[in-house]
Order: structure tokens, then C-alpha cells, then sequence
């Protein structure tokens, strides 16, 4: 176990240059001019009112006067120091940036990803062992209809019947907490947050939850049709553990293959959802940063996915092994 941790440690490091230097090729290949989109001085530069030194300068401070080669050295070297850059939006730390929209991404996904997997699993595990029952058809049918469901438009219609006073005025159109909110308490600060969280949650959690308790149920079906089974039923066990200790343990490999992606889910944000209840998180940065060009704000996130991504692969590998035995990775090296 100890060498393949090792061996999958140092084939990080190549992969995670080679993620961000596509990255980093791709946005300075994309056609558009960098500076003069950032700056709004096409107009300006035709009229002549702004000189070529002001925009000469504007890529000289980001690295745009250089060879892309060079100009990907100079920033994976302030990267390695702990160096994100400057925003080209504001001025201020890219570090200072994502330290600000973070929470609120994290907020929002780790309570939807909590009630997904709380709700969904069981109700997969239920729908496999009450096959064709009326509880499995009625709840096959209720979950396709959620995951059909678009999620702008849930997003809007719970806006317009549930915050809008058209209907019901139950919960804030938008935003992160009330202007007030700042004068309270620390409780009351707490409950206005989550009251602003209920919309967005509810629109993050529905296709989530539709999606993986089909699929709970459908692994759970592959595995309980297995022989081994049988024979555990026709040695006397429980219903209860067979299915919790040997099929649910078994089906889990194909989930723990999906769980993978959560940790680069978890800062990734949703920007549909971000932009229906103006919430200022992650998702919204990244969307902003593309559109304004901002280098060192994508490059940064960039590179906290890639991070989170191959985290969670080399996670996902690992518990593998913890839930099935029969695994074993030193045999594979």
C-alpha cells in the first residue's frame, strides 16, 4: 500500500503541471487581446485619447509581453511561494479573493451534498430490496421527474412562488444574508444565513438526489441477483445483514468511483444557481474571471480543481481497498 501511495504521490506532480500549463496555454491562445478587453480601451486606442505605453505596461505587469513559456514559469514560480497573483478586476490578492467566496460555496454544497447522500442512499437501498413494489414504481416515477427538471427553471419558479410576494413571500430573492444582519447577534446572524441558504439548496439538491438514488438502486439490483447472496440468505443471516454487510458493502465500489468528484464539486460552485439568487461564491468568481479575461483568477482556480480532483481520485483508490478485500494494489504494481 505504502508504494503504491508513493507511486500515485509522484504521478501528481506531472499531471497537475501538465493540467495548468493547458490552462495557462489555452487562455493565452484564445483569441481577443487580453488588455485592451480589461482595460475597455478599444474604443479609446482607435480615438487615440490612450497610448500604447499605458497598454505596453498592462501586459508587462501580468506576464503578457512574454513568451507563453516564459510567461507559465513566472507563474508557476510565484505559485510555488504562495504567490496567486494580483486580480486584474480590483487589484486586490487573488488569495484574499477566493478567501472571500469560499465559505459561501462551501456553505452551499456541503449542506446539499449532505442531504443528497443522507436521503438518496437509502432510498436507492429501499427501491432494490422492494423491487417492482408500489413504493419503487411511485418513487422511480417522482425521481425521473426531478431530474428532468432544468435547473434554472426550478431555480426561478421557486423564486417566483416562494420569494417573490406574488404568491408566498417565505424567503430573500437573492444574496447571502439581509442588509441588517451585520447589526445582530452571532444566532441571529446564523438563522438569517441559512433562511437566505433554503432556495439555493433546494435547487442545488433535487437533481443530485434523483440521479444517485437511481443509481444506488440499480448497483444494489446488480449485486443482490449475485450467488454468493443467495448463499448467505440460505445460511440463515438476517435480511438486514445481508443486505447492509454483503450487497450494500459490494455496490459500493461504482459510488465510491462517483464520491471521487466531490471534493472539486465542493469549491467548484454552481454558476446557474450562483447567478438565480445572486450569491456571491465561487462559481460566479470563475464565470466573471472567463468573461474579464482575469489570468491570474482562473489560473488559481484552476488549479484548486486540479488539486481536488486528483486528491480525490487518489482517495477514491484508496478506499477500494477498504471495502473491498479482494483489492489489492501492491499485486498491481
Amino acid at each position: 500500500m505504502k508504494k503504491y501511495i508513493l507511486k500515485r504521490l509522484f504521478l501528481v506532480v506531472p499531471t497537475l503541471l501538465g493540467i495548468t500549463f493547458i490552462t495557462y496555454l489555452m487562455i493565452r491562445l484564445a483569441p481577443g487581446d487580453y488588455t485592451k478587453l480589461q482595460l475597455g480601451m478599444e474604443g479609446a486606442l482607435k480615438g487615440g485619447s490612450i497610448s500604447r505605453e499605458v497598454l505596453e505596461q498592462e501586459k508587462k505587469l501580468y506576464g503578457l509581453d512574454k513568451p507563453i513559456i516564459v510567461g507559465y514559469m513566472d507563474w508557476l514560480l510565484k505559485t510555488v511561494t504562495g504567490d496567486w497573483g494580483t486580480s486584474r478586476k480590483d487589484g486586490r490578492p487573488v488569495s484574499m479573493v477566493i478567501k472571500e467566496k469560499l465559505p459561501i460555496t462551501l456553505a452551499l454544497n456541503l449542506i446539499s451534498m449532505f442531504l443528497i447522500y443522507i436521503i438518496s442512499i437509502p432510498m436507492g437501498i429501499l427501491s432494490a430490496v422492494k423491487k417492482d413494489s408500489l413504493f419503487d414504481r411511485g418513487t422511480s416515477l417522482v425521481l425521473f421527474v426531478l431530474y428532468s427538471l432544468p435547473t434554472f427553471w426550478v431555480g426561478l419558479l421557486l423564486i417566483l412562488y416562494l420569494g417573490s410576494g406574488e404568491h408566498l413571500n417565505l424567503f430573500p430573492l437573492g444574496g447571502k444574508s439581509s442588509d441588517w444582519a451585520a447589526d445582530v447577534g452571532c444566532f441571529t446572524w446564523f438563522l438569517d444565513r441559512c433562511w437566505h441558504l433554503v432556495l439555493p439548496v433546494a435547487t442545488l439538491t433535487y437533481g443530485g438526489f434523483a440521479f444517485l438514488a437511481r443509481y444506488t438502486r440499480a448497483n444494489m439490483l446488480e449485486v443482490i441477483n449475485q450467488q454468493y447472496i443467495m448463499t448467505a440468505r440460505a445460511k440463515g443471516l438476517s435480511e438486514r445483514k445481508v443486505v447492509f454487510v454483503h450487497a450494500f458493502r459490494n455496490s459500493l465500489i461504482p459510488l465510491i468511483t462517483l464520491m471521487a468528484t466531490l471534493l472539486p464539486g465542493l469549491l467548484g460552485g454552481s454558476v446557474i444557481v450562483e447567478s438565480i439568487f445572486s450569491v456571491p461564491g465561487m462559481g460566479m468568481l470563475a464565470f466573471e474571471a472567463i468573461l474579464s479575461r482575469n489570468i491570474p483568477v482562473i489560473m488559481a482556480i484552476e488549479t484548486i480543481a486540479a488539486v481536488l480532483t486528483l486528491a480525490g481520485i487518489l482517495i477514491a483508490d484508496l478506499a477500494y481497498a477498504l471495502v473491498d478485500p479482494r483489492i489489492r494494489l501492491e499485486a498491481k504494481i
